[in-house]
């Protein structure tokens, strides 16, 4: 829906207001009249997206619908008290399809504190799906390309270090965190600028190997043991 500046501040600031009267997980957005209008919404969106096959053509779709829920989800951030929200928790884990992770960390480290579920046709957990979704697409890009930002993948180990989990999933998290930071390090790089990462390396693949054997963290410890080796010498 193509909204005004101030049809869009309105509805923020109603979802804020509504959000702030409804506290606690035991208790639910329904019934809050911004809620269900960004409910029926969501379901239209959801009718919309089915009918498209491609995944890369669901993320470009949402992509594009994703700013009509933003006055919806900065009202609710910025005085919401933790009630259930499933347009929240569902705009999340679109954030995440389409690539913002930051913006969808941001709904997380609001909803992991007050306990909020996934909606009802998932089977884990907010954290492990945080978790887990950006765990594998850092994975997939650093196989692709070497790379993902280490900063968002240690604001989503922040935010979710208290949440239950398999050991897989958890497993992933430390792989992808081991990887971008021994990326960080090239071959050559000097001692005094190398440890640091090197030792979160080491700690964050070492405990993706423990949790998973099989996580394929194997040879980047390998290397990470090799530079650590010859740095070892040229400090103290």
């Amino acid at each position: 829906m193509a909204l005004t500046l101030a049809q869009r501040t309105q509805l923020r600031k109603r979802a804020a207001v509504q959000a702030a009267a409804a506290v606690g997980p035991a208790i639910t957005m329904a019934g809050a009249s911004v809620y269900e209008l960004y409910q029926a919404q969501l379901h239209q969106h959801k009718q919309q997206l089915k009918k498209i096959q491609s995944q890369e053509g669901k993320a470009d779709t949402k992509r594009k619908l994703l700013p009509d829920y933003a006055p919806y989800v900065d009202g609710v951030l910025s005085a919401g008290k933790g009630a259930q929200d499933d347009v929240l928790t569902t705009i999340m884990l679109w954030r995440i399809d389409v690539g913002d992770y930051a913006g969808a960390l941001a709904i997380a480290e609001y909803a992991l504190p007050y306990g909020l579920k996934m909606p009802d046709k998932f089977e884990r957990s907010l954290g492990c799906v945080v978790a887990e979704e950006i765990a594998n697409v850092a994975i997939k890009l650093q196989k692709a390309s070497g790379s993902f930002d280490l900063g968002l993948l240690l604001r989503t180990e922040a935010a979710t270090a208290n949440e239950d989990m398999p050991d897989e999933a958890r497993a992933k998290l430390h792989l992808a965190i081991g990887k971008a930071a021994s990326a960080l390090v090239p071959d050559d790089a000097e001692a005094v600028e190398a440890l640091p990462l090197l030792l979160m390396a080491k700690q964050d693949l070492a405990r993706a190997i423990e949790l998973h054997t099989n996580c394929g963290g194997k040879k980047d410890l390998e290397r990470v043991e090799r530079l650590l080796k010859k740095h070892a010498g040229t400090t103290g």
